[in-house]
């Protein structure tokens, strides 16, 4: 009997995992609690790992797919000081070691790639209530249905509904929060935000707050302001009022040239925030039967390029272990989570220690030396 399969989650990581059992003609199903795959935006761009998100396209035979989206050019990166200047400009190599894509590209070719009712939208997942000892579960879902599965991947992100049936850990609140503001038509409208930008990234850091900004396919340029404030100092906020919104937060940037706050002041549309939470770095469950998770259910941490490329990696190896043991999930699921934990969570501890180097005491120093040993590796 071929056992039934659910993945939580259409995110990046369960869609890999998905398509990737459809290539080894195993059948699953992806719930998703989202109406539609564009009720929102899909975040910014990502840069493509080499041994992670590239190699778990590949395994997924999406090669071809995603080296058509790439943003050619978005691997430049500038280093600038609060004063507007360039510090240190990095042009893009074009090594295809780490392209730049847009997350809801990615998303897009993964979802074409998959029959049309490999997804189900509108599919909250409520609760997983095992019913048996050997890793049978019963979904229970918003809109009042319920199903049965064999075997249950949480891919549902950092609130995931299926990680308590592993762990009693949650996410806490990492101590710094990042706001999301847009510049649409930007060469028309903003040529001089633009000229800023350059053609890939800019960096502008200090300690505890940073303007981190990327010019994006589509004539966008989308900006991440981070700051190390308490989770409540930004209830003093009114993110529903744009003006007053960018103003406010421009004014943590007090001295900074204009050149660099216009980032923030010249946005278009509502600044978004997101409050980074975390999971602990080495969060591993002990194997129970018929479950798993992966990306942020698994390994939530802070911000460090490589949350969403680890996720589909996951995913890959996930689909690989249980296409290769679909008559023994047990053994696919312990192989998986045996890679799975290290791997997850050095990555976790890379990320705080970049996290440490671009924005800590030190800052920004630790950018400024990163980014020159990059350059003088291009020149060799």
């Amino acid at each position: 009997m071929v056992p039934r399969i659910s993945i939580i989650g259409a995110g990046l990581g369960g869609l890999t995992l998905a398509r990737v059992l459809h290539v080894a003609g195993v059948r699953a199903t992806v719930y998703e609690g989202e109406a539609s795959p564009s009720v929102r935006t899909q975040g910014g761009q990502l840069d493509l790992h080499e041994h992670t998100g590239q190699r778990a396209l590949d395994i997924a035979g999406l090669t071809e797919q995603y080296r058509g989206i790439i943003h050619r050019g978005g691997g430049a990166r500038r280093v600038y000081d609060t004063r507007g200047n360039v510090l240190v400009e990095v042009p893009d190599d074009g090594s295809m070691t780490r392209p730049e894509a847009l997350r809801g590209d990615i998303r897009r070719i993964l979802l074409e790639s998959l029959p049309d009712d490999a997804v189900q939208w509108g599919r909250k997942l409520l609760s997983a209530n095992p019913i048996d000892g050997a890793g049978r579960h019963e979904l229970v879902f918003s809109d009042g249905s319920r199903t049965l599965t064999d075997v249950l991947i949480g891919a549902d992100g950092a609130w995931s509904a299926v990680r308590p049936l592993l762990s009693k850990e949650q996410p806490v609140y990492a101590g710094l929060s990042y706001i999301d503001t847009y510049i649409f038509n930007a060469d028309r409208e903003h040529p001089e935000v633009v000229e800023t930008v350059g053609d890939g990234a800019l960096y502008c850091v200090m300690p505890g707050k940073a303007l981190l900004a990327h010019r994006e396919v589509g004539n966008v340029v989308h900006t991440y302001v981070i700051l190390r404030r308490p989770v409540d100092w930004f209830d003093q906020i009114d993110f529903t009022e744009p003006i007053t919104a960018r103003s406010r937060i421009a004014a943590e940037f007090d001295g900074w040239s204009p050149r660099l706050t216009a980032l923030i002041l010249q946005g278009d549309g509502s600044p978004v925030l997101r409050k980074i939470h975390q999971l602990p770095d080495r969060h591993r469950w002990n194997r129970t039967p018929g479950v798993t998770l992966l990306g942020d259910a698994a390994h939530l941490t802070v911000p460090g390029g490589d949350g969403a490329n680890l996720a589909m990696l996951d995913g890959a190896e996930l689909g690989e272990a249980l296409a290769t043991h679909l008559q023994q999930p047990e053994v696919a699921l312990k192989k998986y989570e045996e890679i799975a934990f290290p791997r997850n969570e050095a990555a976790a501890i890379a990320a705080h220690q970049t996290m440490e180097t671009i924005f800590g005491t030190g800052a920004p120093e630790g950018v400024i030396k990163l980014f020159k040993e990059v350059l003088a590796r291009q020149r060799t």
